[in-house]
Formats: structure tokens, C-alpha cells, sequence
């Protein structure tokens, strides 16, 4: 098993990449699963899935859990459903098509959610918000202001209750030459709020 482990945080040279998709971090799906505190039997949309990072993740933490990964692209959900099988996860079922459009389409409906990408950001999260159950949880990044104040705004319009708001700030040790520096990693924000 390439992961044998039973805690999250799967080294980020093991996942399959592809040129100019984003990956979330290794430090940053620590802070993410966390947020979205999933339960065995949720059922988890990860809209923007990219990598598939976090679908495999909680595949793995969660084995009963129905996992949805939406992605428009047919080359990068092909890399999700390859990352899924590299790590033998087999409860995540990729819907490659163009949110918020395909969520009519998508059942069963989840109790998380987590939106890490798509435009128009803010629509994406009201339209995810109609189709999360009751006393779900949403989770979004942010990777800039713009789209920090709209997810934001969104979840206060939505009224969502026990927002938080979270800034990853992670530093890792690399070798640049004969010296070993702390490198940052683009920060990020992670919003949460729950639905009742």
C-alpha cells in the first residue's frame, strides 16, 4: 500500500501531477480535512478538485464515505481517477463537468462540501449551498482578497452559523545551494461555515 497510515498528510511527491494544476499542500489538506470534519458515512463533494489530493485523503481516512470530485476537464479528471487507483481509493467518483451547472445532476446530496476553485466563485458556493443537507458544512479557499471578500459575503448572505477563518502560513525547510532556508508556501484561506 502506497499510503499505509491512518493519519492524513500524504507527502506531496506521491501524487501523479500535471503541469499548471494546482495541488493543495501537504500542510494545507491537514488544515482543510480538519475544517471539514467529515464523518465515516458523509457524503463529500470536492468542487475544484484539481490533483484529487483531497478526495484521496479522505478516501482513505473514511472508506465508506461517497466521495464526489468535479472537475471540467477531461485531462485533470483523468489525473483524479489515476491518483484514486495509484493509492487503490476506491469510493470517489469523479463528475467531470462545469460547475454550478452539473449539480442537478449529482446525487446523493453531500453533508460537506469543499469548493477550491471556479468562477464565478461566489455563484458556485450560493449554488453548492442550495444542494447541501441540512446541518452540512462548507468549506472554500481563497487564495486572494477578491475572492476572500466574496466567499465571505456569500456565507454571510447564506447565514451561515459558526463561520471561521483561517490564513495557512507554512514555511518548509529547503536546500538552496550549501544552505538550508525556510521557504514559504503561497498562503491561503480556508473558510467554514455550517448550514442548519
Amino acid at each position: 500500500m502506497l499510503w499505509p497510515y491512518k493519519t492524513p498528510g500524504i507527502s506531496d511527491h506521491l501524487f501523479e501531477r500535471l503541469p499548471g494544476i494546482p495541488l493543495s499542500k501537504k500542510e494545507v489538506r491537514l488544515l482543510l480535512i480538519s475544517a471539514l470534519q467529515v464523518k465515516e458515512r458523509s457524503v463529500f463533494w470536492d468542487i475544484g478538485a484539481g490533483t484529487g489530493t483531497i478526495p484521496v485523503e479522505i478516501g482513505l481516512l473514511c472508506p465508506q464515505a461517497e466521495i464526489i470530485a468535479i472537475e471540467r476537464d477531461e485531462e485533470v479528471a483523468n489525473l483524479i481517477r489515476h491518483n484514486c487507483t495509484h493509492f487503490g481509493v476506491t469510493n470517489v467518483k469523479v463528475f467531470e463537468e462545469q460547475a454550478p451547472d452539473c449539480f442537478e445532476k449529482i446525487r446523493p446530496l453531500p453533508d460537506r462540501i469543499c469548493l477550491e476553485g471556479g468562477k464565478p466563485v461566489k455563484e458556485i458556493l450560493k449554488k453548492a449551498w442550495e444542494h447541501l443537507e441540512s446541518k452540512g458544512r462548507m468549506v472554500a479557499t481563497a487564495s486572494n482578497l477578491e475572492q476572500l471578500y466574496l466567499l465571505s459575503e456569500g456565507l454571510a448572505e447564506l447565514q451561515a452559523r459558526n463561520v471561521e477563518v483561517v490564513q495557512s502560513a507554512v514555511n518548509r525547510l529547503e536546500s538552496r545551494g550549501m544552505h538550508q532556508v525556510f521557504a514559504a508556501l503561497d498562503p491561503l484561506f480556508i473558510l467554514s461555515g455550517d448550514k442548519f
